[in-house]
């Protein structure tokens, strides 16, 4: 792959569709890996009683979770994908930023998260409804299987989900302004006989240029249950869903709950928490 050109900005300071580093907006609109780790510590804790040191993050593109967890001393993070590209832009953006002993103890491996053996990861994780790529049931379960050989035996599986009707509404936008962009979630296809469907993320800039179809989803929408009863036939013992609480304005308040009951939310976003 030939090495990605540094980002520039016009003379102006604004962003451009032209001058747009897509796995940047990226990170900045979708990614909070502080979050996400500090969400795996406060559940890992609660089930074991101790803090994990060793994650595996599948399809873990940029690998942003893994930079983030090995910032912590004595942490290692092992992360899978099959895609060159965003392995290559997190190597220079993300990996190069960390001191040199964290940079060590990070391990990517660019395969099929399904053929990756042998790390026995106390957290394992597969975020932005990653796992979605897999359209059939057989295809998920290989998956789960694969999942549950990969973690020790004081370890989980944590996976983001969303759903609610307005997520399979077709030509469906969600729009949030940032500085010097504007992020646009796309809903463009959904096939309700499958399940499946196409998802976009554009990027819109200042001077009305669009960085278009940035990134593309063509997955399968699964449910709760669905995914709940393929953990369960590929081993896991028991799984758990955390749900986000309800802020003052009736906003989500960013804290995750473990809960058998939730409301019937339009659109909401949860966890799903296995363990053997």
């Amino acid at each position: 792959m030939a090495k990605r050109k540094k980002q520039k900005k016009t003379r102006n300071g604004t962003l451009t569709a032209k001058t747009a580093d897509k796995y940047k907006l990226y990170q900045r609109a979708v990614q909070e890996p502080e979050h996400e780790v500090a969400f795996f510590d406060r559940v890992y804790r609660s089930i074991f009683g101790r803090t994990p040191t060793l994650l595996r993050e599948d399809f873990c593109g940029t690998f942003a979770i893994c930079c983030s967890w090995a910032k912590k001393r004595g942490r290692t993070a092992i992360g899978v994908d099959l895609d060159p590209e965003p392995l290559a832009w997190g190597r220079e953006h993300n990996l190069a930023k960390l001191p040199e002993a964290a940079r060590e103890r990070v391990t990517i491996y660019e395969q099929d998260v399904r053929k990756v053996n042998g790390f026995k990861a106390e957290v394992l994780s597969a975020q932005n409804f990653s796992f979605w790529i897999f359209h059939t049931r057989k295809e998920l379960l290989e998956y789960f299987k694969a999942a549950y050989r990969n973690i020790a035996k004081e370890g989980i599986l944590v996976m983001d989900m969303m759903g609610g009707p307005e997520c399979m509404e077709e030509d469906h936008t969600d729009e949030r302004r940032f500085s010097d962009f504007t992020y646009v979630w796309e809903q463009a296809r959904y096939n309700p006989i499958t399940h499946s469907g196409t998802w976009n993320i554009h990027f819109d800039f200042d001077d009305g240029t669009r960085l278009n179809k940035a990134f593309t989803y063509d997955w399968r929408f699964w449910s709760i249950p669905e995914v709940r009863e393929l953990l369960e036939e590929a081993g896991f013992s028991q799984s758990f869903v955390y749900w986000e609480g309800e802020g003052e304005k009736g906003e989500g308040d960013g804290v995750w709950r473990k809960t058998t009951n939730a409301p019937s939310d339009p659109a909401w976003i949860a966890y799903i928490v296995a363990t053997k």
